[in-house]
């Protein structure tokens, strides 16, 4: 109970601005399990409401709540074309009757129009948002750079814009809604017999890092493995230690994670991010068939194809297993074309 409420008591020092539709379910997933010989949970995150949903809304939640302490009229935010978190910021923004700005970055090569203009991109227009390009796909320190110009911009015309800071060299502010989400995990999971791993999708590293320190902090030790959506496992390890200590530094919370909590598998992330294979594609039709659950080619479709690699290889930490499911349902209809 301590533990709960330092943790508690770290996190209400910062503002957030709480729109998510939370708790969100744990709901068993017995059909796939069944075919893939385990205990199958899904934590539904892609039932947090804004959107359509996903693990945005609960990293949104702080950062607009740092905007809204700033007295931000607009704010701004890169990432790829059918970005999720860029879209479900669209949506924040429209409910904060604040300005939106979207940087799109080419990260993925060789797209069809259906890409460019369904999915996150329709609902992006659909919310208001201003939609600008940015023509390198990997160039985090140039894609902030232009992003932080865009600012400059806005701010001579007379607004205060905030900035959604996702790179590298950003503190993760976004992070505390998954150490926040570990106690929610904790709370609904008390009950049960214990989940002998978790699953998450590991891009930006702020829900796998987070959720981590969160169970840590509150003395659960269910080992989290993050499945590569955008980067090979040596740079995703690297850079989820880096934002464990920045959450550390944060919270003033000293967990005492080891590297050995570190776990990724990048094993189906070839041909790179936001690129289907075989597996991916296999993964959301059996999700979608057999409990009739959605799944996105980007992170949730990569991570449901990465579990079951590791059961299908028996590296699975045991038979009872939780998946983060993050949304992105809407990346879907700009992949129609490669899924059918």
């Amino acid at each position: 109970m301590d533990a709960l409420k330092n943790l508690q008591n770290a996190l209400s020092k910062f503002v957030q601005v709480n729109l998510g539709h939370l708790p969100t379910p744990l709901e068993a997933m017995p059909n796939l399990g069944a075919a893939l010989g385990l205990d199958l949970w899904v934590k539904r995150d892609d039932c947090t409401g804004v959107g359509m949903g996903g693990n945005k809304v609960r990293q949104l939640a702080f950062y607009f709540g740092a905007a809204k302490a700033q007295g931000a009229d607009c704010v701004l935010i890169t990432g790829a074309v059918q970005s999720n978190f860029v879209c479900t910021t669209a949506a924040f923004a429209a409910k904060c009757k604040m300005e939106c700005h979207i940087q799109l970055e080419e990260r993925v090569p060789d797209v069809s129009d259906l890409y460019r203009n369904n999915g996150n991109v329709l609902l992006n227009r659909l919310f208001g948002a201003n939609l600008h390009s940015y023509p390198t796909g990997e160039d985090e320190a140039g894609a902030d750079a232009a992003l932080g110009r865009l600012a400059e911009k806005l701010q001579n015309a007379g607004k205060t814009p905030y900035i959604v800071k996702l790179g590298i060299a950003s503190a993760p502010l976004g992070a505390l809604g998954y150490v926040a989400a570990a106690a929610e995990i904790v709370a609904q999971a008390k009950d049960m017999p214990p989940f002998d791993e978790i699953i998450v999708p590991s891009g930006s590293a702020l829900t796998h890092a987070g959720l981590l320190f969160g169970l840590r902090a509150l003395g659960d030790k269910t080992p989290v493995c993050g499945i590569c959506v955008r980067r090979a496992g040596d740079l995703q390890s690297a850079r989820i230690a880096q934002k464990l200590d920045e959450i550390g530094a944060m919270l003033r919370i000293d967990t005492g994670i080891k590297s050995s909590d570190i776990n990724v598998f990048d094993g189906v992330l070839a041909p790179g991010y936001g690129q289907i294979n075989p597996a991916v594609t296999k993964a959301i039709k059996l999700m979608a068939n057999r409990e009739g659950v959605l799944l996105d080619p980007v992170y949730t479709g990569k991570s449901m194809a990465g579990l079951m690699a590791l059961a299908k290889a028996g590296n699975l930490r045991g038979g009872r297993v939780l998946f983060w499911h993050t949304g992105g349902s809407p990346a879907l209809f700009a992949y129609g074309d490669q899924l059918l």
